[in-house]
């Protein structure tokens, strides 16, 4: 699979199939600070993972 981190501007191939929350985990990022989109579509932590899916974990931005 083809992950793009926006927050370190990296592209990365990772073989990797299962939910979003496990990708997370082992990627050491917080769900509370990213959404991701898996092949341009937002997904949840639940949501499946499969190695043909393009990946961008994408960084919230908050502010008052």
């Amino acid at each position: 699979m083809e992950i793009f981190i926006e927050r370190e501007n990296i592209r990365k191939q990772l073989k990797f199939s299962g939910k979003v929350s496990r990708l997370l985990h082992q990627l050491k990022l917080n769900p509370a600070a990213v959404l991701v989109a898996k092949n341009n579509n937002l997904v949840t932590e639940q949501d499946e993972l499969s190695d043909k899916d393009e990946v961008k974990i994408l960084s919230v931005i908050s502010g008052g």
